[in-house]
């Protein structure tokens, strides 16, 4: 039966590979990933069913368009042919190979894997667009991290997937969260204003080496740009003010009051509230890995830039991170938050000796280190746990 659901997973994994070359094309330019159906770039005619076959019809075609005959580049069969790689792996690591303890039999457990499989697919997807235009497409991480939190909501996993939060942790998350929504709305009514507005547009600012190829010499802003980046922070924190202190308030709320401590303990409590404290418990632990997740990066950026005046990571990256948090918990992207950079030093030293690029998009090398994190998260675990009390 394994073998099944693995040569099913491969499948569904090559068609949603395809889908994602449609994401991966038209999202960094604007257009609607639904309309109009597959074509091809160069002489705009419609793909039919036959020739949009993953995988296959890219070999039959011999890598060109039936029509016109313009090649086809083979990062779409590259894309399809790693998301089934993906999708059919983690089914393999998850239930075959069962590298992570506490999932339990795929019948109980689909949504996890369900909720997994499309983080890595939302991950391979936003690393193809930062590779080549320095972007990270929102979007993508909105709709993995809502997926993430419905589905540690509707089924909530065992702690050894979905680390679990105490009551107190997970109220001032929900408070948190609600200070983020009135600072999207003090946003919106143009009360504060969004960082970097004043700067210079510098996205892919290419030159030409001295060997003749191309340059990247920096994506990131700098007094040059027009704005002074500590400046720019300063804005930044005035968003995140509202769900530092709706946070803290929270904290003081339920340590002083009682009633709201003991409210809260009636509310987790499965004897009292049966499985609605299961959901909530889920729930919370969602949103406290989406939280964690997106402070790692944003406190980095925000206390690196007061440090060097240059603006430091993107705020691409801290939506990346954060949907890796509600997909798998706060730990999850803590780890990956320090692999990523032993992943990406050896690509990084070799670009800063060539001269050729001063920076790199981080944004791979967050979707590598959560890979890792994800797949061998056990040892991981059962390296710090001497250090547990």
């Amino acid at each position: 039966m394994d073998v099944l659901w693995l040569v099913f997973f491969a499948l569904l994994g090559a068609c949603v590979g395809s889908f994602l070359n449609v994401v991966i094309w038209r999202m960094p330019r604007g257009e609607s990933i639904v309309f109009p159906g597959s074509h091809c770039p160069s002489c705009g005619r419609p793909i039919r069913w036959f020739d949009n076959i993953p995988i296959i019809s890219y070999l039959l075609l011999q890598g060109r368009c039936r029509r016109c005959h313009v090649r086809i580049s083979p990062r779409y069969m590259f894309i399809e042919g790693l998301t089934a790689l993906l999708v059919a792996g983690l089914y393999a690591c998850y239930y075959f190979w069962h590298v992570r303890q506490g999932l339990g039999d795929f019948q109980h457990s689909w949504l996890t894997y369900v909720a997994h499989a499309t983080l890595l697919c939302g991950l391979l997807a936003c690393s193809a667009v930062d590779l080549e235009h320095w972007i990270v497409p929102l979007e993508i991480c909105w709709f993995v991290s809502i997926v993430g939190i419905a589905a540690a909501t509707i089924q909530p996993p065992s702690s050894q997937i979905l680390p679990s939060v105490r009551p107190v942790v997970g109220a001032m998350a929900v408070a948190a969260t609600i200070g983020l929504g009135i600072a999207a709305l003090l946003l919106r009514w143009g009360l504060i204003r969004p960082s970097f507005i004043d700067a210079d547009d510098k996205a892919n600012v290419a030159t030409e080496s001295p060997d003749g190829g191309p340059s990247i010499v920096s994506v990131a802003a700098t007094k040059a740009d027009g704005v002074d980046p500590r400046v720019e922070m300063l804005h930044e924190l005035a968003y995140l003010a509202p769900a530092i202190l709706l946070a803290i308030g929270t904290w003081v709320l339920v340590y002083v009051s009682a009633p709201i401590r003991e409210g809260l303990a009636w509310l987790h409590d499965t004897t009292a509230t049966g499985r609605f404290a299961a959901h909530l418990g889920g729930f919370e632990a969602a949103l406290v890995g989406y939280l964690v997740g997106g402070l790692w990066i944003w406190g980095t950026r925000i206390l690196a830039t007061f440090a060097v005046g240059k603006e430091a990571m993107g705020l691409g990256d801290v939506h990346l991170l954060a949907a890796v948090g509600a997909v798998t918990g706060w730990i999850t992207p803590t780890l990956a938050f320090f692999v990523a950079p032993v992943l990406g030093l050896v690509v990084a030293i070799r670009l800063r000796v060539s001269r050729r690029q001063h920076e790199l998009p981080y944004g791979p090398w967050l979707a590598a280190g959560t890979v890792v994190v994800m797949i061998f998260y056990d040892t991981f675990i059962s390296l710090f746990s001497p250090y547990q009390n």
